[in-house]
């Protein structure tokens, strides 16, 4: 994956709730695993802003309840700090869907903003955002 200009604070780790923030149906999903991420031995692996996660659909349509999908997280409640030296955090943790591993968003649009940083490594996800802070 590519780098981002930021020095991450890992908030999010397994079995978090978080809110799907596009309109592929799904409105509530769980963090089962973070895919190609890093950690210690014996240290469990979480999840920071622009990290590619695997979720399970909690709550939304009937027939995506219960599925797993890929997904981006574009914001986290956590502050983490860019190499600016400002601190970033926003007012919600929130993810959104992709539908194959090139980084295509399940989605046509997402509600609100998303991080810079994900601009950086997510850039068809960032395209149908609102903005991007």
């Amino acid at each position: 994956m590519k780098a981002i200009g930021a020095r991450r604070t890992k908030a999010l780790n397994l079995g978090c709730h978080l809110i799907a923030n596009d309109n592929s149906g799904a409105r509530i999903v769980k963090i089962v695993s973070v895919k190609r991420g890093k950690s210690r031995k014996g240290k469990q692996i979480a999840a920071g802003v622009a990290d590619w996660v695997k979720v399970s659909v909690r709550v939304g349509l009937p027939d995506m309840k219960g599925k797993v999908f890929d997904a981006v997280v574009i914001r986290q409640k956590k502050p983490y700090r860019r190499l600016t030296g400002e601190r970033i955090c926003f007012a919600d943790n929130a993810v959104a869907l992709l539908k194959d591993d090139k980084g295509n968003p399940k989605g046509t649009q997402i509600k609100g903003v998303v991080a810079r940083e994900v601009l950086e490594r997510w850039a068809q996800v960032a395209k149908i955002a609102q903005g991007v802070y």
